[in-house]
């Protein structure tokens, strides 16, 4: 683990703490950190990262250029929510002991977000919680995030929903302080995703990607819920290659989660498709890239529910709830199940009714507008008034 010296800093200037440990979590808080160092009047920024996933968190710090102050380096081969839970608290401890920060932000929903609010907690640091107030109802559904979610959000002082559904979930639980609907980083993190590859060419992209025809129309798969194992995830990736069987001149692109789960039955049944493509899984470059070429995309992913419709893409969601029904409700993504006739039917249309397509494509996202990570560091400012806090 890193070390931090503590450096003493003037009253005025608060010292906050970002926790994360996967690549969704360092997304989402990548546009949020580079608000904060804009402003190092205010705020002194710390990062630790759990790294409960490695890889895939490393390439995400390297594409942002986070470079944090704190590493507790967990994942470990074959590693159980109890591992994850128990070294992350107790790696935890010794952070907040070293850093003493005034606030500690937490991001969602993973393990990482709920030990790090526990450890916050337990020190009475206070906490803030990104993309607070997502909700299925279903505590097993996702699991474990329905419930980390939860514990995460009790254990807040200060909550940033990103939207007012998300916001209408705290009051029903009796949270009702500090509560802003500010919209989604994700958002925030997408727009700056696409401005640094534009600065650094279009090349080496395309030519990652030669063996997919760009002319043709272009399906995005993302899928690995751990809830659909078994017959759910076999109704999906038959669902996938009637599409391919139907429609030949599409191309489908699946980036395969390396989990045995999923690449058991998606190369057991979708291997031999000529115009479907497994790839490997995609650092957050290419995906966004990928997305953005994209003609729709067909997911059980939460983030990508909120990144594609800001690209005018039609999302496909193949999970039985979603706690953001907000993009169902506003018509950018529409909630089908793992059901293989009614995966079929959806996407079927959207390929060949352009209405359909359109309506879609052209509803306005929910989630917000790229300007969440301002009007946090506007909220904090604020609330960090002397004597407001």
């Amino acid at each position: 683990m890193g070390k931090f010296a503590p450096v003493k800093t003037p009253f005025c200037v608060k010292k906050i703490l970002f926790v994360f440990g996967t690549r969704p979590e360092a997304i989402k808080m990548a546009p949020l950190i580079r608000e904060f160092q804009q402003h190092s009047d205010s705020f002194q920024v710390l990062v630790c990262v759990t790294a409960q996933h490695r890889q895939m968190l490393d390439q995400v710090l390297d594409f942002f250029s986070i470079r944090p102050d704190y590493d507790l380096n967990l994942m470990q081969p074959n590693q159980t929510l109890f591992d994850i839970t128990a070294k992350g608290l107790k790696g935890l401890e010794s952070v907040l002991k070293d850093a003493q920060p005034d606030l500690v932000f937490v991001q969602g929903d993973t393990t990482t977000a709920f030990v790090g609010a526990l450890a916050a907690y337990y020190l009475q640091i206070p906490v803030a919680h990104l993309e607070a107030g997502l909700r299925s109802g279903n505590k097993y559904s996702p699991f474990p995030e329905e419930a980390n979610r939860t514990m995460a959000g009790h254990l807040a002082e200060f909550h940033f929903a990103p939207t007012s559904q998300a916001q209408a979930n705290l009051l029903r639980e009796g949270i009702t302080r500090n509560v802003y609907v500010v919209g989604n980083t994700v958002i925030d993190a997408l727009l700056l995703g696409l401005n640094i590859l534009k600065e650094k060419g279009d090349w080496s992209y395309q030519h990652y990607f030669q063996a997919i025809d760009f002319d043709r129309k272009i399906i995005l798969v993302t899928g690995h819920r751990r809830e659909s194992f078994g017959e759910p995830f076999e109704n999906i990736c038959l669902a996938i290659r009637d599409l391919a069987h139907t429609f030949p001149e599409v191309e489908i692109v699946y980036p395969v989660h390396l989990n045995p789960n999923v690449q058991e039955t998606v190369r057991r049944i979708l291997q031999d498709q000529p115009n479907v493509h497994l790839i490997d899984p995609l650092d957050y470059p290419y995906l966004i890239w990928l997305m953005n070429r994209s003609y729709l995309v067909l997911t059980d992913s939460g983030g990508i529910q909120e990144e594609a419709p800001s690209l005018g893409k039609p999302v496909v969601v193949m999970r039985d709830v979603t706690e953001r029904q907000e993009g169902i409700d506003a018509g950018t993504a529409v909630l089908v199940g793992t059901n293989r006739q009614k995966i079929y039917d959806t996407v079927s249309s959207l390929l060949t009714d352009p209405t359909h397509y359109a309506r879609m494509a052209q509803a306005v996202n929910p989630y917000g507008d790229g300007t969440t990570s301002r009007k946090i560091a506007d909220c904090l400012r604020t609330a960090f008034t002397p004597g407001r806090f």
